[in-house]
């Protein structure tokens, strides 16, 4: 049976995770005591809000959202540019710049080398950072 380095990583993920939850757990082995919520059914409507009249110069539609810049991560350490762009509301794609296609699990020790798009993009919700360890070269 070949196993694939792609199965070897995936595994070595699994033991990670494992481990990390763990690690996690309480420090006692007595399970915390369940607790029970109940809702009773209300037999009563709800209350309408109350109707409030416009202000003047008010219009009905709400104000669009700003979307912000992306901002030029390349140069930076992996940890730093992934903070930045999602203190800005960017979800991040991480990915190893080398043909190696390494997971990226420790994140401060590696720098970005590209980024896509590239910065001053708008109207995007998502970036890729493309990152080697910070001894190699991009």
């Amino acid at each position: 049976m070949k196993v694939t380095r792609r199965a070897l990583v995936a595994a070595a993920t699994a033991v990670l995770a494992a481990v990390a939850l763990a690690a996690c757990s309480p420090e006692s082995s007595d399970p915390a005591p369940a607790q029970t919520v109940t809702t009773r059914p209300t037999t009563e409507p709800a209350p309408a809000p109350e109707a409030t009249e416009p202000t003047e110069g008010a219009t009905e539609e709400a104000p669009a959202a700003e979307t912000a810049e992306v901002p030029n991560v390349v140069g930076m350490n992996h940890a730093e540019a992934q903070s930045l762009l999602r203190s800005k509301g960017f979800m991040v794609n991480e990915e190893d710049a080398s043909p190696e296609g390494r997971m990226i699990l420790n994140n401060s020790n590696w720098k970005v080398c590209s980024q896509d798009p590239q910065p001053g993009a708008t109207d995007v919700l998502r970036v890729a950072i493309y990152s080697v360890k910070l001894d190699e070269s991009c």
